[in-house]
């Protein structure tokens, strides 16, 4: 696979088959780690004034008892359609960003840099928001309540009715979500493509295989210690406020600081320990998927 790849032509035929391995990457890693979602949600939305609807949990082996008693194996699956109609566009989309608009971060080097692979990622990371973020209000509202399974249709329609299609309904949270992704696209890109350049690579493929996937572990860990803080601003905002009727988490940084205030620093990461057991396999299924799956494309189509 090391020397032997045979890079397709540049323009619409590269971009092709990165927007294929990019969608077909981010629905594999989405199938397999949805639960992880749900009980990192269900976790993060937890306030000091707890919301009437929603069960109280003490860590993360509560939380996912607590759904299976009450919710069954189902419960672990709410919220699993809006991902599933965004996600495979939105990584294929991102994808294609990230690889076309890597030259502009060349910065006069002659290949990219760790640098220029962050920067990438975090406008790709970025832009994908304007897709993703009225999936996002849809999944963590049905993923909030526990008492019904609720119909994606019916939530989006009732969302758009009671708070329109603007930064009160379907794009609230939008700045929270883009500061998230931002920051972890940065980290996970840059410490990815960096650190795979730095170790190096092995002949035996099978071996090949578990260092990428290593570093793809690694570098989604760390982007998600530096990025979770704004992922729990979101789930705040984007979710069913504590006191019905009255907005209490409006926009990013007044949210954060309420957080702080009302219930310590460590609220702040809230949900991280669940966070890091979904995006650790994730970052690397998700690039392991990506790069495989581009490579085979690009043999057999090109």
């Amino acid at each position: 696979m090391n020397g032997t790849q045979k890079e397709p032509e540049p323009g619409k035929s590269k971009a092709l088959l990165q927007f294929l391995a990019g969608g077909s990457a981010g629905l594999l890693e989405l199938l397999l780690l949805h639960p992880l979602d749900v009980v990192k949600t269900r976790i993060q939305l937890q306030g000091v004034h707890a919301n009437p609807e929603q069960l109280q949990y003490s860590g993360v082996m509560d939380c996912i008892s607590k759904i299976y008693h009450y919710e069954g194996v189902s419960g672990f699956w709410k919220g699993i359609v809006p991902p599933i109609c965004s996600e495979t566009p939105k990584r294929a989309c991102k994808f294609v960003i990230y690889e076309q608009f890597k030259p502009l971060f060349l910065f006069g080097a002659p290949q990219p840099t760790a640098l220029t692979h962050a920067m990438a990622g975090a406008l790709a990371g970025t832009l994908e928001c304007a897709i993703l973020n009225p999936f996002e209000v849809v999944k963590i509202t049905q993923q909030a309540y526990r008492k019904d399974s609720l119909n994606t249709l019916n939530v989006a329609g009732k969302i758009i009715r009671n708070d329109g299609f603007g930064i009160k309904g379907l794009y609230r949270g939008i700045t929270a979500l883009m500061l998230r992704n931002a920051i972890f696209h940065f980290a996970y890109f840059g410490l990815y493509q960096g650190l795979k350049d730095e170790l190096p690579a092995y002949e035996d493929r099978f071996a090949e295989f578990l260092r990428r996937g290593a570093i793809g572990f690694f570098a989604s860990i760390v982007s998600s210690v530096f990025s979770v803080t704004f992922d729990v601003a979101k789930s705040r905002i984007q979710g069913p406020q504590p006191i019905k009727g009255t907005i209490k988490y409006k926009w990013t940084a007044p949210t954060i600081w309420t957080i702080y205030t009302e219930e310590g620093f460590r609220a702040l990461f809230k949900g991280l320990s669940v966070k890091m057991m979904r995006a650790g396999p994730g970052g690397a299924i998700l690039m392991l998927a990506y790069e495989y799956g581009f490579e085979y494309l690009t043999i057999k189509y090109c």
